[in-house]
């Protein structure tokens, strides 16, 4: 069966506390991703989502006399610092429902005090496409679609 570390990233993007919403921004939009945590040296002191970066980033509608720009405001100004972890050793079903109770996005992987992986939302999503693949290959073949009932 799948466990974290099979489905977890572990090649991670992460941001310095002296950090910007833009450079952030930036990250993510590159590397198509929605959450960057935030490292002290080895040390996880935070997480930025995208939605983070987005709630914090003035209006584009402001005149620019009075708009706060990305590149002025500070990651930690932005970042959750109550950051819910899951230790690299605990269930998949067991990181799935905090996902799903508590409505976050992603869980950074601790080993120990190191960061090693982020698990999101969208991983998980892959594993379901996954068993839904093998539930397909096992069912039997329909001869004539004309009598199923897609409702």
């Amino acid at each position: 069966m799948f466990s974290i570390e099979a489905i977890m990233s572990t090649n991670l993007i992460t941001l310095s506390p002296s950090a910007t919403l833009a450079e952030a921004r930036t990250l993510m939009h590159e590397h198509r991703i929605h959450h960057l945590p935030v490292l002290d040296g080895d040390k996880l002191i935070g997480l930025i989502s995208l939605t983070n970066v987005l709630a914090a980033t003035d209006s584009f509608l402001r005149d620019d006399g009075s708009r706060i720009h990305a590149d002025e405001i500070g990651i930690t100004d932005a970042m959750v610092t109550d950051v819910a972890t899951v230790d690299v050793s605990a269930s998949l079903r067991h990181a799935a429902l905090f996902l799903e109770k508590h409505k976050i996005g992603c869980l950074p992987v601790m080993d120990n005090e190191d960061l090693v992986g982020i698990i999101t939302d969208t991983d998980f999503v892959a594993v379901a496409i996954n068993l839904l693949e093998q539930i397909e290959e096992t069912e039997p073949v329909v001869e004539d679609y004309d009598e199923v009932d897609v409702a």
